[in-house]
């Protein structure tokens, strides 16, 4: 094997790896506007507003709102669309299950 073979090869191997990368960004991407959309119609304006002040605070909590928000509706187990006083009561019967007690231990030596 030459130089330029070797060059050659390496070169379709990235350009093959870009494509790949650039593939799932664009799947990613549409599966994040597909959520969007679903999200839109599932909440009223005031509960969208809600559930980003919410992202701002817990990223990880607002993800998890949202796949049950989508799972729920899918099921037909929502009000459609979901009000904000509805989408409040949802969120303090998720943060009842979800929320830790946490115990503090004071040692003293």
């Amino acid at each position: 094997m030459d130089v330029e073979e070797i060059k050659r090869k390496k070169l379709l191997e990235l350009q093959k790896k870009l494509a790949e990368q650039q593939q799932q960004e664009e799947a990613l991407l549409e599966a994040e506007m597909q959520k969007r959309a679903l999200l839109r119609k599932i909440l009223t304006p005031e509960a969208r507003e809600r559930l980003e002040r919410i992202r701002l605070a817990r990223p990880e909590f607002a993800e998890a709102v949202e796949v049950q928000l989508i799972q729920l509706a899918q099921l037909g187990r929502l009000p459609i669309p979901l009000s904000d006083e509805d989408f409040k009561a949802l969120l303090e019967r998720i943060s009842a299950l979800t929320k830790r007690k946490r115990e503090i231990k004071i040692v003293r030596k």
